[in-house]
């Protein structure tokens, strides 16, 4: 239960609500499409999802989408799954992107920046020379729309050009980050079949080189369909016999020719953290990414031409794609290529200062590392352009927000603190960042624009203030267009639509508040139920990671056969700590008075560490599969976890156990 009118931790004050983008969307859209000129942010929420047409239709003349051809309607079929958005418009994701060049040819699109720090500049008109002339090549080479082009690359210029390159063709975008081993890569473009493949011959983290040479040996020879290799030397190494060279496909000064494709046609494969099975390959539209990333950035990051967006992730990841596509709104955009924490967990406190990042993301785990550390990032660095600090990943603890705020704060900084959360399902947020609306601790701010986000009970009610399934029960133009190898479309509609048809389910536990802001509770197939109360298991991990001694917690609840309940708390420990009965003491008494005396575990178990899967979530459901006697092959997909060694600690619990 959420209490009803907390004092927020922070509000935007009128000149900031004044000069935000999204304010003068609304007087704009007021003036030309109806929407409520005046009330809340609920008020133009409630517009937006009340009469999504005209809402879409207005967000693509606000942010100017050339459509070659136009469309027929906005929404021609709204059923979900197979909502048809824009029908008959053709246009171009990458022409979108690059269209900045026209006018700041010389200003930096990109600030590229490695475990040194230096930033260094590839302005637009680099760019878009760089994929006009990559793109050409592609051409070339016999890629047509539909085609795969791959990318085992790390966050460097290179990526962004290829991705762009494929997308002007009208080809199809997929990349995986190279710290994945064959394994984990092939597992994701086996099923897609790419024709060309873009790979450097390793790359550096925490001050080490990492040669992935035999890696790309090994995808060559499983992947037939591969027509071309193009090599990135990052290390400095020849290209290997038979693969083309970066700087050849790049080189000429070629105007770069944008197919003009459906709005449906794809753009990319996400593929999902697949922990059990062959990862979901997630295809997204061109169309469908544009508007929606122009929504999100443009309104509610209120990103423009002034800001530079730094977001600490890896190509791996959506918030990849999400942070390329900030330079729809003619943003520069940050890529970090190096560890989170090299030299010293300040390090990207330190890129945010070197690069003037106006926009900063990073996860929840990264902020409370900081926070754990004694870090003191706007003491020790020049943080003064930073307007706000994003988070995702997890949920934001509390602590979290009340460290940011104090932090900033002591500079004389007015932050703006902006938990999120959304899916690669979508490449977008379901909920979080508005810059009009106050900050309440532990909340995202609200849902989306054109986000008919709700929280349902088991029987399809929607209920506030209380905790229940995440839906979203209109359609949202980044919705899947398919999943890659789902002829019929069953694996795409179970995946969210068999609980509630017609309506996404996600799979989160959320309350809505009566406020209209949104707390998010874990994920609900790992939710905890005992003696019929639930919680989520983000709730618990709030809890209990605020005490020093814990790094990191991972807490699961498994039905047994019998009808009992087990539910054990498995602890990474600090360096220095030790689970003595002092520490296993606090951990109860944290948890009985801070939550539930019913969500007290049954054991507190230390492990050496805590698996996550190759984005960086906790690996909550094959753990529950593990303990509950699954073979560890059956219960999770190797190819998708950071470590596998530390599943084979919880396999060998369940056996001694049993």
């Amino acid at each position: 239960m959420t209490t009803a009118n907390p004092q927020p931790l922070w509000q935007p004050d009128a000149p900031r609500i004044a000069r935000a983008r999204i304010t003068a969307f609304r007087t704009w859209a007021a003036a030309h499409h109806g929407a409520p000129a005046d009330g809340d942010y609920a008020a133009l929420h409630r517009w937006s999802v009340d009469e999504p047409e005209t809402f879409w239709k207005a967000v693509a003349q606000w942010f100017d989408i050339r459509f070659s051809t136009p469309y027929a309607r906005v929404l021609g079929d709204r059923t979900m799954p197979g909502a048809q958005w824009f029908p008959g418009a053709t246009m171009n994701y990458a022409e979108h992107a690059l269209r900045t060049a026209a006018t700041r040819a010389d200003e930096p699109a990109l600030l590229h920046v490695d475990e040194t720090h230096e930033p260094r500049p590839v302005t637009w008109a680099e760019l878009r020379r760089q994929v006009g002339s990559l793109a050409a090549e592609l051409r070339s080479l016999g890629v047509r729309p539909g085609d795969r082009v791959s990318g085992y690359l790390p966050n460097i210029p290179e990526a962004v050009v290829a991705l762009l390159a494929a997308a002007a063709v009208g080809a199809v975008w997929t990349s995986c980050a190279p710290d994945f081993g064959a394994r984990g890569v092939l597992d994701r473009f086996q099923q897609v079949e790419p024709v060309v493949l873009f790979t450097v011959d390793g790359y550096r983290y925490g001050g080490k080189e990492h040669d992935r040479r035999d890696t790309v040996a090994e995808l060559r020879r499983e992947l037939p369909t591969l027509r071309a290799v193009v090599h990135i030397p990052l290390l400095g190494t020849e290209a290997p016999e038979g693969t083309q060279r970066w700087s050849a496909l790049t080189s000429a000064d070629t105007e770069p020719v944008f197919e003009q494709v459906p709005f449906d046609h794809p753009l990319w494969v996400l593929y999902s953290s697949g922990t059990t099975g062959l990862p979901k390959a997630i295809v997204q539209s061109q169309g469908g990414i544009l508007i929606e990333h122009l929504k999100q950035l443009g309104l509610h990051c209120d990103l423009g031409p002034d800001d530079r967006f730094f977001w600490y992730t890896s190509t791996g990841w959506m918030m990849w794609n999400f942070l390329v596509s900030g330079l729809l709104t003619g943003t520069t955009i940050v890529l970090y290529d190096g560890s989170p924490g090299h030299p010293g967990i300040g390090a990207q406190w330190s890129i945010a200062e070197r690069t003037g990042a106006t926009l900063f993301g990073t996860s929840a785990a990264y902020v409370m590392a900081c926070h754990k550390a004694g870090v003191h990032p706007a003491r020790d660095h020049d943080l003064s352009r930073i307007q706000c600090v994003a988070t995702t990943g997890s949920p934001l603890p509390p602590d979290g927000f009340r460290w940011l705020h104090e932090e900033f704060a002591e500079s004389g900084a007015d932050l703006w603190i902006a938990s999120v959360s959304g899916g690669t399902d979508v490449c977008s947020c379901f909920a979080g960042a508005v810059p009009t609306l106050p900050v309440h601790i532990g909340e995202l701010q609200a849902p989306g624009l054109g986000t008919d986000l709700q929280s349902w009970d088991p029987d399809g009610r929607p209920v506030i203030d209380e905790v229940g399934e995440l839906v979203v029960t209109n359609p949202m133009p980044s919705m899947p267009i398919r999943f890659w190898n789902d002829p019929d479309g069953s694996r795409y509609h179970d995946s969210y639509f068999a609980t509630y048809p017609g309506v996404w389910r996600h799979g989160d536990w959320i309350t809505v508040t009566s406020r209209g802001s949104v707390v998010i509770h874990g994920r609900s197939d790992s939710t905890l139920n005992r003696q019929g109360v639930r919680m989520g298991s983000a709730d618990i991990y709030e809890a209990v990671e605020r005490l020093p001694e814990i790094k990191e917690s991972l807490v699961i609840g498994v039905e047994q056969p019998d009808g009992g309940y087990w539910m054990p708390l498995f602890v990474h420990l600090a360096p220095g700590a030790a689970l003595d009965e002092a520490l296993l003491g606090r951990v109860k008494r944290t948890i009985r008075e801070q939550l539930s005396p019913r969500h007290v575990p049954d054991e507190i178990i230390e492990v050496p560490g805590i698996p996550h899967t190759l984005t960086g979530k906790r690996i909550e459901v094959p753990v529950k599969r593990l303990l509950q006697g699954t073979p560890l092959a059956k219960a999770v997909n190797p190819g998708s976890v950071d470590n596998l060694d530390l599943l084979r600690f919880y396999e060998d619990l369940a056996r001694e156990r049993a």
